[in-house]
């Protein structure tokens, strides 16, 4: 079927940021704070993705215990927060007090924005994104800017543009998802068990269909609520939206087996209660676009160093487990607790070159789509590293404006107003200026 259909330009901007997840905020900011006429399209109600519409309970260490590596927009946000820890610590998140700081951090930006608003197809002529063409409510309507950011966390942009990527192991396997969840009446003094204690009892016992010993657990709130962030969804394809939509049905359905798991074998969860399910599954794994450097796991062995870094960054590489299988455990066991995680003052850089993809001179990507390895993907996904990644993707892209090619600035230039605007960078450190 051959089906045409005339579209007007709604938006003509300077910047287009697909997604307004913790990159994509953090990209329309920095654009905008550069001057830049900046809109953002989300495709759901808020701004945040998985730490929003996703329930993850908690944001990830901003520091290595020395030095604020997620410093800038993204630190902004978390000191805006109540419920402030210790920056070596997990920050427990108040959900909806984080989407009205992201409202807030984006409407003073002045960044133009619409929510329930998604990418279904972008126009591209030799190696130039022409303009990209959205759906929502109103229909469907095209937006022509200078500079193209994919801050989509699956690479939506730069796969529906034809753009090279790669998605899991050497099969295409991904790490498995969760639909993270909110309950309540949870007694956490009274909780000092291993999540995971009594999972091969459980599934013995028919309460537990999985025999899945990763349990990543609860973070308690000060107001006595609890986010969850248990139980896994395996064999599931992260861009295909019949598999999501069985993972979505799943998840739901585990809730009631953990409901039943920790009341019958735990102290402490007598009287949970569930309250809320997330909109969003917590997707971990998906494409990673290839782009003109592939960060990589020798990269976190060796603590690179680049001439073009644009921030630094310490999460372990966290690889959950593929399979209920015991082995498996044991192997997600040795390589996060025991081998792929820093100490004190450690990190690795992150090249700006990683934000390039190879396929167009007009586009940078930033958030969980970088390009990397399946490794370094699992390290640079969490929060605070979207907001490294994205603060890093709308300061280049206001600079590429003038020229619109993302290859074409001056990389000197870049770390410097990185670092004007908040962000960890060793300006010392050598750089090619271009």
């Amino acid at each position: 079927m051959i089906y045409t259909k005339s579209l007007n330009y709604k938006y003509k901007t300077d910047v287009f940021v697909a997604g307004g997840g913790p990159s994509g905020v953090a990209a329309a900011v920095a654009a905008a704070r550069s001057g830049k006429k900046v809109f953002l399209a989300e495709a759901t109600g808020c701004f945040g993705g998985l730490g929003t519409s996703g329930l993850v309970p908690a944001f990830a260490p901003f520091d290595d215990g020395e030095n604020v590596l997620a410093s800038g927009i993204g630190y902004e946000i978390r000191q805006r927060l109540a419920q402030s820890t210790p920056l070596r610590n997990w920050t427990t998140l108040d959900i909806e007090e984080l989407k009205r700081e992201y409202d807030k951090i984006i409407v003073e930006s002045g960044v133009d924005f619409s929510f329930f608003t998604s990418v279904y197809d972008v126009i591209v002529d030799n190696g130039r994104v022409e303009s990209v063409i959205l759906g929502s409510k109103s229909g469907l309507f095209a937006v022509k800017a200078k500079i193209y950011i994919d801050c989509t966390g699956d690479g939506d942009l730069c796969a529906f543009g034809g753009a090279e990527y790669a998605i899991g192991d050497e099969n295409g396997e991904v790490m498995p998802q969760t639909l993270c969840s909110i309950w309540t009446d949870i007694d956490k003094e009274k909780c000092n068990e291993p999540w995971n204690k009594y999972v091969e009892q459980a599934h013995r016992d028919g309460v537990l269909t999985n025999e899945d010993r990763h349990i990543p657990g609860f973070f308690h709130r000060k107001d006595g609520m609890s986010g969850g962030n248990i139980g896994h969804t395996f064999g599931i394809n992260p861009i295909d939206e019949k598999s999501l939509s069985c993972a979505m049905v799943e998840g739901r359905k585990s809730m009631l087996e953990f409901d039943n798991y920790f009341k019958t074998y735990f102290t402490g969860y007598e009287n949970m209660k569930l309250c809320s399910t997330a909109s969003l599954l917590g997707v971990r794994e998906s494409r990673r676009i290839v782009c003109d450097y592939m960060l990589n796991v020798n990269d976190f062995i060796s603590r690179a160093v680049f001439e073009d870094e644009i921030g630094r960054y310490c999460y372990p590489v966290d690889i959950h487990v593929m399979n209920t299988d015991k082995e498996e455990y044991e192997r997600f066991r040795e390589e996060y607790q025991q081998k792929l995680r820093y100490k004190k003052g450690e990190s690795y850089g992150i090249p700006y070159r990683c934000l390039i993809p190879v396929s167009f001179r007009n586009v940078l990507v930033a958030g969980r789509c970088i390009g990397t390895d399946r490794q370094m993907q699992a390290s640079v996904r969490v929060m605070p590293g979207c907001f490294i990644t994205g603060q890093a993707a709308g300061v280049a892209a206001s600079l590429a404006c003038e020229t619109e090619n993302v290859r074409n600035i001056s990389v000197k230039k870049l770390r410097e107003n990185l670092a004007n605007l908040g962000a960890y960078i060793q300006i010392n450190q050598t750089n090619n200026d271009k």
